[in-house]
This record gives structure tokens, C-alpha cells and sequence, in this order.
């Protein structure tokens, strides 16, 4: 006898026209956190009217949505819609055959040999910034981190192809790109369509990233010179499917990815780091004392990133609280069997990292930011509970780039300076297109070295 599966609840709330979207636009973080406790696995909300949005809120049920056999038939859905606004068909957007032919196209850029050569570069940009900071300095620790990703990222994609304007008009339309981003997804497209101030604002920035980036492509075809950057390296690569260099386009819509993903997560991860370590002086002391023995009085290299086991677990345990993902999209293209329901083609599927990796049922005491649960043996966790990456073909290509950038800045900030907080002072959590903190602002302070000196 069939069993049937048991009907998907709808979560309460709703509005005509408007879905859910007066509950998640304030802040969407409390409302997804409390679907898993209202609802269980799957839950039904909406985001556009006359479709259905399923957040899954389940480990197995996530990593199946990530992974073979389902993920064929499933394309990237609402989220990766509006990036592709921005990016076009990137490595990032697309899915099925398009994607692995791209993720081979990009793999070179991300291969160990490339990446030992940036952490050089991660380095001196890191130490530059750090010279600009005057003891007793009050900052703006994410924004400070975004400008040091950037340096890092014109240095590594751009080899400094950008000059000063273009690279602070850069920042500038970024940030209005992705804070816009993250309200659209939450609207309902009609909204969009509004001759509203948001909507200007939006196309602005997209079209004025865009031709920054595509500038930068054309300048490097005319002046014939390789600097042995990311962008170079793209120039050389042909489309497997055409046997033809990418175009002009194609190169913009890859470093448009790689610009986003160096900028608004490697800053967010470095900034949340610095404030949990000014909140934890033993973790912060066990981080140093871990920095003194491997690397002595010499800058750290690359050959030192594995050699840090305790300042990985740290920025593990930030991407466990504080990851920067709160909506992942996938959509049906076909009739798809997740677990024990069967979904009609059409069907939007979401899950939230953020909340995944703070459900008490998976991490006890999610909130205690406590880098040795992730010691060998302490906790076991079901597939798909732990996601800083993604999972399946979808994985983040950069994952090996980017925590060769974590570790790099941290081991070159933390052992010349600190960043105080003032008493009382909390930071939280605020969603736009990713997760980041609110403001942060902290006061630099010089370390003293171990001969006792400034």
C-alpha cells in the first residue's frame, strides 16, 4: 500500500499581492529561523504571486536539492534570477550543462599554483592597509574590510588596471547593486517594474559596474600585455563548446562573479572575525600564540596556510554563526521527487545557511561562538548540516581562494593589531543580498610585539 506523504504546510501570514514579503523585508532572519520550529521540513511561503516557494529546511532534504540525482533536473531559481540581472549567464547563474562547462573554463584561475602566487600579493596589500591604521583610530571594521578586499581583489583580477576613480566608483555601485539586490528578491516582480527611486538607483549601479568591468576587459585586449592576472588568464581560455576565445561579455560576466564573491564575503567573514576575537581574549591569545609558533618574526606565505589549524577553526565557527547566505535558490524544471514528495515542475526551493547553521537540533548552544566544536570527533553532523561552501556541482569554485584571503589577512591584521570594542557594544546580524553585520564600529589599538614593543 502507498503511503502518502503528509501535506506541505503554508506558513502563516501571506497578504494578496504582496506574499510574505511586509514579514521578511524588516528582517528576514527571525521569520525564516522560525519556520523550522513551526513547521518542520518543508514549508510553503510565498515570494511572487500565483508561484510557490518551498523553504527546506531539512539537512537530507538540503543536500539532496544539492546534489545528483535531483540537482539536474533543478535550474538556480528566484536568488541567482537577480544576480544574473547583474552578472548575466555566469559560472555563478547557470546550471546543468552550461555550469560544468564553465567551472572548467575558470578552474585554472583557482589552481594551487595560482593561488600560492596571490597569497604573495593577499599579503603586501594586507600589510599596506594595515600602516594606514593610527592607534586609537575609531573604524568602520566591515566597510575597512571591504576596501582591503577590493586592493586585494584589483591586485589579483586587475593587477591594478583600475585607477583611483574607477575603483572607488566601483565600491560605490557595488554596494548599491547588492543592498538592492537583496530587496528584490523579497518584492514581488511587479514591484519592480515601478518608475520607483530604488528601481532607478539599481539600474544605475548595475549598468555603471558593468561598463567598469568591461572597460577593464577592452583595455587589456588593446594593449596586448599579459600581467599575469585573473583577467589575463580569462583571455586565454576558449569556450569548449565553440572552440572560440569568450567574448568581451563573457570575460565581464566571470570577473563580475569573482569581484562579488571577494568582496562581499571575504570582507564580511574578515570583519566578524576581528569582532569575535575583540569579544574573546583567550581565543584571541590561543590565535596569536598559534601565529608566534608557526611563523615566528617571518610574513606568512603560503606554505603556512595548513600549518594554522586553530585560526581555521575559528573562521569555520564564523561561517557557522555568521555565514553569509541566507537565501539559496533552486526551481523544478521538471516533475522532481525530494525526499517523500513529489514537486511539479515550476516549483521554487529555498534554504537558509544562516539558519541551518544556528538550529539548536544540529549545534548545541548555536549561538556560543566555540571554535573547538569543530575538533576532530566532538560532534557529529548529518550530510548537509554544515554548509559554508554549498555542496554537489554548485560547490564555490573559490573556496581554496578564499580561505587562502581569510587566513593570509588575518595572520598579517591580528599580529600588529587589535580592534577594540566599546563596552557593551553588540553587532548584529543584517540581511540584504547576504548576511553581513551591522555597523561595527571599533577602535584600533597597537600590539605589542613579544620583545615588549609597540
Amino acid at each position: 500500500m502507498t503511503v502518502e506523504p503528509p501535506p506541505i504546510p503554508r506558513a502563516a501570514g501571506s497578504l494578496p499581492l504582496f506574499g510574505h514579503a511586509l514579514q521578511l523585508v524588516p528582517d528576514p532572519l527571525p521569520f525564516i529561523a522560525s519556520l523550522r520550529r513551526r513547521y518542520g521540513p518543508l514549508v510553503e511561503i510565498t515570494l511572487q504571486p500565483r508561484t510557490r516557494t518551498l523553504v527546506v529546511q531539512d539537512p537530507a532534504l538540503i543536500r539532496a536539492m544539492l546534489t545528483d540525482p535531483i540537482a539536474p533536473t533543478l535550474d538556480k531559481g528566484r536568488f541567482f534570477d537577480e544576480m544574473r540581472d547583474l552578472l548575466g549567464d555566469s559560472v555563478v547563474t547557470v546550471a546543468g550543462e552550461e555550469h560544468r562547462r564553465k567551472r572548467l573554463q575558470l578552474q585554472p584561475a583557482f589552481a594551487r599554483p595560482e593561488v600560492a602566487r596571490y597569497v604573495d600579493i593577499m599579503r603586501a596589500e594586507t600589510e599596506a592597509a594595515v600602516d594606514g591604521w593610527q592607534p586609537g583610530q575609531r573604524i568602520d571594521v566591515r566597510e575597512t574590510m571591504i576596501h582591503l578586499s577590493l586592493d586585494m581583489l584589483t591586485k589579483t583580477v586587475f593587477s591594478d588596471r583600475l585607477d583611483g576613480d574607477a575603483f572607488s566608483q566601483l565600491r560605490q555601485n557595488l554596494a548599491v547593486v547588492m543592498d538592492s539586490i537583496g530587496l528584490r528578491i523579497m518584492l514581488p516582480d511587479w514591484v519592480k517594474r515601478l518608475p520607483l527611486p530604488l528601481n532607478f538607483r539599481f539600474n544605475r549601479a548595475r549598468d555603471a559596474v558593468r561598463a567598469t568591468i568591461s572597460g577593464a576587459v577592452a583595455e587589456l585586449r588593446t594593449s596586448d600585455h599579459d600581467a599575469g592576472d585573473m583577467l589575463a588568464l580569462l583571455l586565454t581560455v576558449q569556450d569548449e563548446k565553440t572552440g572560440l576565445p569568450l567574448t568581451d561579455q563573457q570575460i565581464c560576466s566571470e570577473i563580475l562573479t569573482l569581484a562579488l564573491a571577494g568582496t562581499e564575503n571575504s570582507a564580511t567573514v574578515l570583519a566578524w572575525v576581528i569582532y569575535e576575537l575583540a569579544r574573546r581574549p583567550d581565543v584571541e591569545a590561543h590565535v596569536l600564540a598559534e601565529l608566534n609558533e608557526v611563523l615566528g618574526d617571518r610574513p606568512v606565505a603560503f606554505g603556512d596556510i595548513a600549518r594554522l589549524p586553530y585560526l581555521e577553526r575559528v573562521i569555520k565557527e564564523v561561517l557557522r554563526l555568521n555565514h553569509t547566505g541566507w537565501l539559496v535558490t533552486r526551481r523544478t524544471l521538471t516533475e522532481t521527487k525530494l525526499g517523500q514528495w513529489t514537486l511539479p515542475a515550476g516549483t521554487d526551493l529555498a534554504y537558509c545557511q544562516h539558519a541551518l547553521h544556528r538550529d539548536p537540533a544540529l549545534f548545541p548552544e548555536p549561538l556560543r561562538f566555540d571554535p573547538d566544536r569543530w575538533l576532530d570527533g566532538t560532534q557529529e553532523l548529518p550530510q548537509g548540516a554544515f554548509l559554508p561552501w554549498g555542496a554537489g556541482k554548485h560547490r564555490c569554485i573559490g573556496d581554496r581562494f578564499a580561505m587562502a584571503e581569510l587566513i593570509t589577512a588575518l595572520a598579517t591584521i591580528l599580529r600588529r593589531v587589535r580592534f577594540a570594542l566599546a563596552p557593551g557594544q553588540t553587532v548584529r546580524p543584517v540581511a540584504r543580498a547576504t548576511v553581513r553585520p551591522g555597523k561595527m564600529q571599533m577602535t584600533v589599538q597597537a600590539r605589542r610585539t613579544s620583545a615588549g614593543h609597540e
